[in-house]
């Protein structure tokens, strides 16, 4: 009859062995320990193999702080080290949220952050503003809000005019981590969101403000480079305490600048704030104007508020009186203002004419901070600052003259129908 071990062994496709042999217990040793025998003959790697104990686990970072006492092990409890509370500390009923919650809240905990502890601090001092708010530094105490500090992250937006993923910026996040690390530094998304809330309490604030006022209205509309049409309208007013205030009630595009338009972009604006009490509109001397006053006057007959029915409510802007008549009287010395111009314009056409420049008002010992600037056409007082300006460096431009060849041809050139393009140079007359 056939060995039931070697029938097994051919079975699994083995060599048969004897388990009575020295060589099939050292083989059967080795299997057991998962040893591996090199072929040249070099000491053995033995592969040991054990059950993991319940001590190997990973230990939570919580028993750093807290101690197991010797207690029922079916309620096992553990002890605060700083404090002495103790809590139930099952590792399947309790688990160990309970001693995370005591450890944050533990008064004895030396790394322990309370919330409600407030730091005196110097608040700088503030310049009196409109509001009459006057700081001279004092010690005020402040604590960590983090409501508070969203609100003002929103209005520094809107006051330095800053793009929504400025606060996504890498500079941005560094500075408020070092600032403060307990600030969660929100997305551009939600500052947009605070921006639009903050918007909508300030217009709340001011339509409250705005209520039960007689008010001074104020407009004005010009176009962009973009030939983009834009209009302004300020509201003024003098409140119980006879205090002046002034605040923008809408910055708008518009079609055009015709008189009925500006009038019915008026009047929404009026219906939007309830504004029911108007004293004056003042407006620039335009043509089209004078069409608006007439179409607030048609729209605000029948309030109960009005003031010898609207006979004064136009009021024309002083200040743009004022510059027609210096632009009037400027036409008298046009040509020097025209030769003066044309000279700043020379200089400031590409750097190597500026270092001339500056050579020649080195070797004259002019010291003067101002700049040569140009005169803009909207700006009501560029021409004088540029004659200002101009006047400090007088002898620079004869000297200019003399020394720098491009200046002199500059003014020496023509058109195609022979007339002189730059009118120039300026004498010591102009």
């Amino acid at each position: 009859m056939e060995n039931p071990q070697i029938q097994n062994a051919s079975s699994t496709g083995t060599t048969p062995t004897s388990t009575n042999s020295p060589t099939s217990k050292t083989n059967a040793e080795s299997t057991t320990a998962g040893s591996t025998t090199d072929t040249k003959g070099k000491q053995p790697q033995v592969l040991t193999s054990r059950k993991r104990n319940a001590d190997d686990k990973k230990k939570s970072q919580i028993w750093d702080h807290f101690t197991k006492l010797d207690v029922d092990p079916k309620a096992p409890r553990a002890e605060c080290n700083y404090c002495g509370k103790h809590y139930a500390c099952h590792t399947v009923v309790n688990g160990t949220c309970n001693m995370w919650s005591h450890l944050k809240a533990c008064k004895k905990f030396p790394f322990v952050v309370d919330k409600k502890q407030k730091v005196l601090v110097l608040e700088p001092k503030i310049e009196k503003c409109e509001l009459g708010e006057q700081n001279v530094g004092t010690l005020k105490a402040i604590g960590y809000n983090y409501v508070e500090c969203r609100q003002t992250l929103a209005k520094m937006v809107i006051i330095d005019e800053l793009p929504f993923n400025f606060v996504e910026s890498w500079g941005f996040k560094l500075f408020a981590r070092t600032m403060q690390p307990r600030f969660d530094i929100p997305s551009r998304f939600t500052i947009m969101r605070d921006c639009l809330k903050l918007y909508i309490e300030e217009k709340d604030r001011l339509r409250t403000a705005l209520r039960g006022q007689r008010l001074c209205l104020t407009t004005d509309t010009w176009t962009s480079i973009q030939n983009i049409n834009y209009m302004c309208l300020t509201v003024h007013w003098i409140d119980n305490e006879w205090n002046l205030h002034k605040r923008i009630l809408n910055f708008c595009q518009v079609s055009n600048h015709m008189g009925e338009t500006i009038g019915q972009v008026i009047e929404n604006c009026m219906l939007e704030w309830g504004i029911d009490k108007v004293l004056t509109v003042t407006v620039d001397n335009a043509s089209s104007n004078n069409v608006t006053i007439s179409f607030l006057k048609n729209v605000m007959k029948d309030w109960p508020t009005n003031i010898l029915a609207n006979e004064h409510l136009h009021v024309r802007c002083c200040a743009h009186i004022v510059n027609l008549i210096v632009c009037d009287g400027l036409k008298e010395i046009n040509v020097s203002i025209v030769k003066i111009r044309n000279a700043i314009r020379f200089v400031r056409s590409s750097p190597s004419r500026q270092l001339a420049f500056k050579k020649c008002a080195e070797k004259l010992h002019i010291e003067c901070k101002k700049s040569l600037c140009l005169d803009v056409a909207t700006r009501w007082n560029s021409t004088y600052l540029m004659l200002e300006a101009a006047e400090k460096f007088e002898k620079v431009f004869v000297m200019l003259g003399e020394k720098e060849p491009r200046y002199m041809s500059y003014f020496l050139e023509v058109d195609s129908k022979e007339n002189k393009k730059n009118i120039g140079p300026p004498s010591l007359e102009d």
